[in-house]
């Protein structure tokens, strides 16, 4: 296995360009029915404005200029070919971070997170390692069937080990958080510090996964009550786009590969349900262009797939960090965070904190690796 890592730089082919906004222009739209809203899934109408904006009005040039701004390289790591963006500060003092995205997302969610950490205009900087997951993106095609986050988080650790880093930090959210606290775990003699961010609904969620959960919370207590209740919410409503895809990724995966309006819907679905700030249209475009131009619908479905059929979970063993975004006093009953953890709630901001509440979350991370270095 070559050790070598090659610059990278983003350019999508005009025919590839052209080729999606004919698609979008011919799209075939479904019967709706009348006053479905959001029950149902992602309103027509909605999603008839969010496709033309993107056929019409969304600068992909500009955004690939975006992303090219920052160093990207690719190596291959147990056989599969990996994509990173690696910001170097110009502060001697800096401390090497990785920083995973989790789903349905990219490295594009970091957009205006990394510029705070690497030139931050007070407080401790970082050289920012950012790879998109084996799968996603430019992380294709994905080389064979088994990765699990354990198999990232080994990967992302001979990625750090490549770079010449003896001493980081790591960073993540949903899978992104997974992978991290694994990377504490087994890297444990390199790594300083596992900070990962979380809200409400996700902690319920995952907490649905979590064996003996359920039963060691009080349905007669409130807070309990209010989790028991998200979680049966999750497991019969918000669970469906996961469980298609740790069941059949494949079947799924012809429609999301074929179809752009799929593709869009799939991604921008959760991007409304999982967020309570504004953010910014175009950076959620770029994620939706990284997933279609890449084919990668098919290929992430695949590695969650490959998740729901492990048991790769693991408990960092060096100090951890936890950003909870729109806290409430739920979060701290399903998140196993040791009782010296740092811990800092946010009352705004839900699943997608570096795009929601960018200046925020590079403060907290700021303050929790300060005194790791």
């Amino acid at each position: 296995m070559s050790d070598a890592v090659q610059p990278f730089r983003i350019h999508i082919a005009q025919s590839d360009l052209d080729y999606l906004h004919h698609r979008l222009a011919d799209g075939r739209w479904p019967a709706e029915l009348p006053d479905a809203g959001w029950n149902r899934g992602i309103p027509q109408l909605y999603l008839k404005e969010l496709a033309e904006y993107w056929r019409t009005g969304y600068d992909w040039r500009a955004q690939e200029a975006a992303l090219n701004s920052y160093p990207q390289f690719t190596t291959e790591i147990d056989g599969q070919r990996i994509h990173f963006l690696h910001v170097r500060s110009g502060r001697a003092d800096a401390t090497p971070l990785l920083i995973t995205h989790g789903y349905p997302s990219s490295v594009a969610e970091f957009l205006h997170l990394i510029e705070p950490l690497v030139d931050p205009a007070e407080g401790p900087a970082f050289h920012v390692v950012a790879p998109s997951l084996p799968g996603y993106a430019f992380s294709t095609p994905l080389s064979a069937t088994g990765w699990a986050m354990g198999r990232t988080a080994d990967a992302w650790i001979e990625l750090m080990r490549r770079l010449g880093y003896q001493r980081y930090g790591v960073h993540g959210g949903d899978v992104g958080a997974g992978i991290s606290g694994l990377v504490g775990a087994r890297d444990s003699e390199h790594v300083i510090g596992v900070h990962v961010v979380t809200d409400p609904l996700t902690a319920a969620n995952v907490a649905t996964f979590l064996p003996g959960m359920a039963e060691r919370l009080d349905a007669d207590d409130p807070v309990d009550k209010l989790i028991l209740e998200r979680m049966d919410v999750f497991r019969k409503e918000g669970s469906g786009y996961l469980s298609i895809q740790q069941s059949r990724p494949q079947t799924i995966g012809y429609g999301l590969v074929d179809s752009p309006l799929l593709q869009l819907a799939w991604i921008a679905e959760k991007f409304e349900e999982w967020t309570d700030l504004p953010i910014d249209r175009d950076q959620l475009l770029t994620t939706v262009s990284l997933y279609w131009f890449t084919g990668a619908g098919i290929t992430a479905a695949h590695t969650l797939y490959d998740q729901a059929h492990s048991s790769d979970w693991g408990a960092p063993a060096v100090p951890q960090g936890f950003a909870v975004f729109s806290a409430d006093e739920t979060v701290r009953k399903v998140v196993p965070a040791p009782p010296d953890a740092h811990w800092t709630e946010f009352e705004h901001g839900l699943h997608f904190p570096a795009m929601e509440a960018p200046a925020q979350l590079a403060a907290d991370l700021r303050t929790f690796f300060e005194h790791l270095r």
